[in-house]
């Protein structure tokens, strides 16, 4: 009897070591599937110098800094592709990528097609002209030829004051090209944001262009991160982008990429 008692006991114990074992395996497999990061297709326009653009085969620039610590902050990876301005509105449309980051201003129209995050930057348009030209607000466009991108609300501002189909509004696939048709001579001057073309006539002065603010003509504009319609990555960026700006991050990234101090109360009031 005593000896049955015993064999019960190691077989009982037996039985509940394999299903202690079971079970173990059972939540390392839950807690390992949990524990995987998705990778999101982010597209972009790298043609838009200090936000994003190509160096040594490479996207870098302000928004891909930020892009990357909203992500982390998200629990998600980032792959982030060039594929053009006009592009990339078409594949966010076809749901064909998760995301889009370009300097992209949110509003009304484009809402009505996408989705967008929480403002993440504050930026309004700016004229670029040579040293010397007459122009100095944007009132003094109206008979003048002026480069914009194709698609931007720089072209939009510009078309309500020369019209929409004026021959002197001159398109481009990017801004970098509307420089050059200004450096050329094919063009007055070129309107876009303001980020962008302090930094080209800051980091070009042998080309002799300046930069000219007008807040009557021009307002504030907000970036944000583009969706497809009724993604549910939105929730996710806008509590992470709240957080990158609450604890310094994004300040830190402005003042790397555009050496002044950010205003983060006028993008929390966005939120």
């Amino acid at each position: 009897m005593k000896k049955f008692n015993i064999f019960i006991t190691i077989m009982v114990l037996s039985l509940a070591f394999i299903l202690s074992a079971c079970g173990t395996t059972k939540t390392s497999g839950s807690e390992e599937k949990s524990n995987e990061i998705k990778t999101l297709r982010v597209v972009t326009d790298a043609a838009y110098a200090p936000f994003e653009y190509m160096d040594k085969g490479k996207i870098v620039g302000f928004d891909v800094d930020f892009l990357n610590a909203v992500a982390k902050e998200a629990g998600y990876k980032v792959n982030i592709e060039h594929v053009g301005w006009d592009p990339l509105f078409v594949e966010l449309k076809g749901k064909t990528a998760d995301l889009g980051i370009s300097a992209i201003t949110i509003n009304d129209k484009r809402k009505q097609t996408y989705d967008f995050s929480n403002p993440y930057f504050l930026s309004t348009n700016m004229i670029l002209v040579p040293e010397g030209s007459t122009i100095k607000s944007a009132d003094d466009l109206k008979d003048k030829v002026v480069a914009v991108q194709n698609g931007t609300t720089g072209q939009e501002v510009v078309e309500k004051i020369l019209g929409t189909n004026s021959p002197n509004v001159k398109k481009f696939e990017n801004n970098n090209l509307a420089i050059m048709e200004l450096k050329d001579g094919g063009a007055k001057a070129v309107v876009a944001d303001n980020t962008v073309v302090e930094a080209y006539a800051k980091n070009n002065p042998n080309d002799k262009l300046v930069t000219i603010a007008d807040t009557k003509n021009f307002s504030n504009e907000f970036y944000g991160l583009m969706f497809p319609k009724g993604s549910k990555l939105k929730a996710d960026f806008d509590k992470s982008i709240a957080k990158v700006i609450d604890n310094g991050t994004y300040t830190k990234l402005y003042k790397q990429w555009f050496k002044v101090n950010p205003d983060v109360k006028t993008l929390k009031t966005q939120q």
